[in-house]
């Protein structure tokens, strides 16, 4: 009995960390949609602010995953609080660039390489992601 048990929980842990990358990967799909530019081509040139800004999304959105894995009744409840976290980071970039920074053209600065721009993306990206996560434990 203890066996079947064992493999179950292999199995369950199996489907939420497949689900849980998928989401990363998606999420990162999605990112690049927000940008003009390649950012996979800009980090392999050595584009630091590129990077940071890219990875503190997936990093925010892992928090979120974090949390919602840690909560969820469901793999499908995860996965759906997963797109609502992924949505979050993607609202929050439109309105940091918008609304927060409507005189400065954040993508553009970050493709140049800008260092100050893309560490504050980085952090505002895991700041969504931590109040995200702080509202799905409600």
């Amino acid at each position: 009995m203890s066996e079947i048990i064992t493999l179950s929980a292999f199995l369950n842990f199996l489907a939420h960390a497949f689900t849980g990358f998928a989401l990363i990967i998606l999420g990162l799909i999605v990112f690049a949609f927000t940008t003009r530019f390649s950012e996979r081509q800009l980090i392999k040139e050595g584009n630091l602010a590129v990077a940071l800004k890219l990875w503190g999304k997936a990093i925010g959105l892992a928090i979120v995953i974090f949390t919602v894995w840690s909560g969820s009744v469901s793999l499908v409840d995860a996965f759906i609080w997963g797109l609502v976290g992924m949505a979050a980071q993607v609202i929050a970039y439109l309105v940091f660039e918008y609304i927060l920074t409507p005189k400065v053209d954040l993508a553009k600065e970050v493709e140049e390489g800008n260092l100050a721009i893309g560490f504050s993306l980085f952090s505002a990206s895991i700041v969504v992601g931590i109040v995200v996560a702080a509202s799905l434990t409600y």
